[in-house]
């Protein structure tokens, strides 16, 4: 049975436009062998959220069959929630989206990160869980605080977003004085902090997700 004191749900943004990719669909892109999106809700699902909320339009697709019920070993039911207006930015959309948690703590991912994985998922919450804290976001590797990979208590985020009325995620997040979590991924590793918001970024996690699967097809 899962610790309590660690149970989480977690909130996926996913309703970003895609501008600076022409448009796109990005958490409909593929990296690797699967889309963003799937990555990021395989990430929080396997180290054991207990509900997935995505915010933005619905794209079962893009998660694969079965995305919506009770995968293998009981993992999180994923559902879909879209903030009003469409498109009206992360304030709001992590607003409709904390309206669906009911964990104690939730975690807080962007849905265009390919190589975020469970145990970077699990390292934010444990940390949350180790000490009474009023949240952890994970610093990149320049020490710069990624906001949309981090965790914090349920109550904690709900308090700040009643006493908020702008639309800057870091206007929100920032006065709550997180525990800033350092990088911890390995040289000539992908960091899970790296998001695709330019055909650049999209362009170099493609060749980093090629890179490591030469690399385990030549360990065979």
């Amino acid at each position: 049975m899962p610790d309590p004191a660690h149970a989480f749900d977690a909130v996926v943004l996913a309703g970003g436009r895609g501008t600076r990719l022409g448009g796109a669909d990005k958490p409909g892109l593929v990296v690797g062998q699967q889309t963003l999106l799937a990555s990021v809700v395989s990430a929080v699902t396997s180290a054991g959220a207990s509900r997935v909320v995505v915010v933005g339009p619905e794209r079962p697709a893009a998660l694969g069959p079965g995305s919506g019920g009770r995968g293998a070993g009981g993992r999180a039911r994923v559902r879909y929630a879209q903030e009003e207006p469409p498109g009206s930015g992360p304030v709001a959309a992590l607003r409709r989206g904390l309206a669906e948690v009911s964990a104690p703590s939730v975690v807080l991912a962007a849905a265009d990160l390919p190589f975020l994985r469970s145990a970077h998922v699990t390292r934010l919450v444990a940390r949350l869980a180790g000490q009474d804290v009023p949240g952890v976001v994970l610093l990149d590797a320049t020490g710069q605080p990624q906001w949309l990979v981090s965790c914090w208590p349920s109550v904690v985020l709900r308090s700040a977003l009643d006493r908020y009325a702008g639309s800057s995620l870091r206007g929100l997040l920032g006065p709550l004085d997180p525990v800033l979590l350092p990088d911890a991924t390995a040289a000539g590793e992908p960091p899970p902090w790296l998001d695709c918001d330019t055909a650049d970024d999209l362009r170099l996690a493609r060749d980093w997700a090629a890179q490591a699967r030469i690399g385990q097809e030549a360990t065979r």
